[in-house]
């Protein structure tokens, strides 16, 4: 072997090599340890230069900055990004680094449509759930009220969307959209008045539904005026009608033939 004069000079190249690469990348692990490139400033915006109406600095220094490691070369975007992603009212963040020591933080702020649910839990616009203090999701709108199974967040915000383009034609609007967990709907108009609408059977069940009580509601109002409180479109030729009269206290259960 020792006389082999070729693998001697390959095998002590290799060795240079690799001893090479051990000094440079402890060269490069020393230069990143440096104090310069601790993280001293986090500059936190809204995206596309939106002010953020309900994150603010307390906030992150509690929920977020805790949970920061490293510096500027070695801190995880990703795990930054969750540590952001997890404060309340956060839909969103993005996240780049600024030469030599800084974190630039972009924030999506989740815009509140309604509660989800019965355990005070909030839905955004864009269906998304989460959980927020409601006196400020009281101060930003009048706040709806959606439900239905786990995972229907997205369907039920579709379906309520629609509802309120087929109430508008009698100038109401949907206070409560409910996806029961036997799959059947119902809405409470901002009249107080309870729509019992059933399970969808077809792409146009429940429009028809709305469509045949838009056909009897001004013949409805005119007669009972306020004292609607619930109708129920589930039958197939008619509906149910439940009303009381305030000034007698008195509670009937009527019904009215529709077509279908």
């Amino acid at each position: 072997m020792w006389h082999d004069v070729k693998l001697m000079n390959n095998t002590a190249n290799a060795l240079f090599g690799m001893v090479l690469f051990i000094l440079m990348m402890s060269g490069v692990w020393w230069v990143i340890q440096r104090p310069m490139f601790t993280l001293t400033s986090i500059r936190v915006e809204g995206m596309s230069s939106q002010a953020l109406k309900h994150v603010n600095a307390l906030t992150i220094k509690n929920s977020a900055i805790p949970r920061i490691r490293g510096n500027f070369f070695t801190a995880n975007l990703d795990a930054v990004r969750g540590a952001f992603e997890s404060v309340p009212w956060v839909r969103k963040a993005s996240i780049q680094r600024e030469w030599p020591n800084k974190l630039i933080v972009k924030l999506d702020e989740h815009v509140v449509l309604g509660t989800w649910g019965d355990d005070g839990r909030l839905i955004s616009v864009n269906g998304d759930v989460f959980t927020a203090n409601l006196a400020e999701a009281e101060e930003d709108a009048d706040l709806i009220n959606l439900s239905g199974p786990d995972g229907s967040e997205k369907e039920v915000l579709t379906q309520y969307q629609e509802f309120k383009k087929w109430f508008s034609r009698i100038n109401l609007e949907p206070d409560e959209v409910k996806y029961s967990s036997r799959y059947a709907w119902s809405v409470k108009l901002n009249n107080g008045m309870q729509v019992e609408l059933g399970r969808v059977q077809d792409g146009k069940t429940l429009q028809d539904r709305v469509d045949k009580l838009m056909t009897v509601y001004p013949q409805l109002i005119s007669s009972l005026e306020d004292s609607i409180q619930s109708v129920d479109m589930r039958y197939p030729n008619g509906l149910a009608l439940k009303s009381s009269h305030s000034s007698m206290g008195l509670k009937k259960q009527t019904k009215a033939s529709g077509k279908t």
